[in-house]
């Protein structure tokens, strides 16, 4: 069972573990390397999204915030879909996914708090106040990453995709899924719904990245582990964000 993290599936470090000894060395996978590189791309994230927001000096800057918001996203997504492609490179690619994914999402950010003021910071603590809860609940076993649970959240994961990516092209017909972007009372449901799962999709990776250790991947595997988890926490930023502006826009 693969986790709903499309960087992280059921061989994505068993893989790599089985050539671990021969091409590392002694050099192997352990949980606190791979938390200590979230933590660096976390900063770096920290630090693309500050250039971005530096950018900003209020509504007569926002035109030149989409650049960045396109410029980033497009980036973001080149380099996440060649670090998922090309493990072995994720020690350099993962840390410009991570600038680049900063960019936009400092860029975003401020266009959402010109909106709506106080929202960025509403985000930034519930997201890291979720990570910090589901890493809890996985550690004290209170949520277990079970075949059940798996198979829910990858289900739920891709349908969720599924809608957006069909919301996608239907824009291009003039159309849309209201609920998807509208507040109301379903738009508001909807988002949380999708909060709930990306922050399940967390315990997911939790599992898999602790699988990683246990079997010995190789040493790049704690950037690749890392990359999927900041992966993981952008969405749950941006779908934070989104619920947290279709609430404050029915006020």
């Amino acid at each position: 069972m693969q986790s709903g993290n499309p960087a992280l599936n059921k061989n994505t470090f068993l893989d790599a573990a089985s050539g671990a000894l021969v091409a590392h060395g002694d050099e192997a996978m352990t949980i606190n390397g791979t938390v200590n590189r979230t933590g660096l791309l976390l900063i770096l994230v920290l630090v693309g999204a500050m250039f971005s927001w530096s950018r900003f000096s209020g509504a007569e800057s926002a035109p030149a915030m989409l650049p960045l918001v396109l410029g980033g996203a497009i980036g973001g997504l080149i380099l996440g879909l060649v670090t998922a492609f090309k493990k072995t490179w994720a020690p350099v690619t993962a840390p410009l996914y991570a600038l680049v994914e900063g960019v936009f999402i400092g860029a975003l950010s401020a266009i959402f708090e010109l909106r709506y003021p106080g929202i960025v910071m509403q985000a930034v603590a519930l997201t890291f106040g979720t990570m910090a809860a589901m890493l809890l609940a996985y550690r004290s076993g209170l949520i277990r990453a079970t075949e059940k649970f798996k198979l829910g959240i990858v289900a739920a994961t891709g349908g969720i995709m599924l809608l957006y990516l069909a919301n996608f092209a239907m824009g291009f017909f003039g159309h849309s899924m209201g609920f998807i972007n509208g507040s109301s009372g379903i738009g508001i449901a909807f988002s949380a719904v999708v909060v709930v799962i990306a922050a399940l999709n967390l315990i997911l990776d939790f599992d898999m990245i602790e699988t990683g250790a246990q079997s010995g991947a190789p040493k790049y595997m704690e950037w690749y582990g890392a990359f999927a988890l900041v992966v993981t926490l952008v969405w749950l930023y941006l779908e934070l964000l989104r619920l947290l502006s279709k609430l404050q826009s029915r006020n």
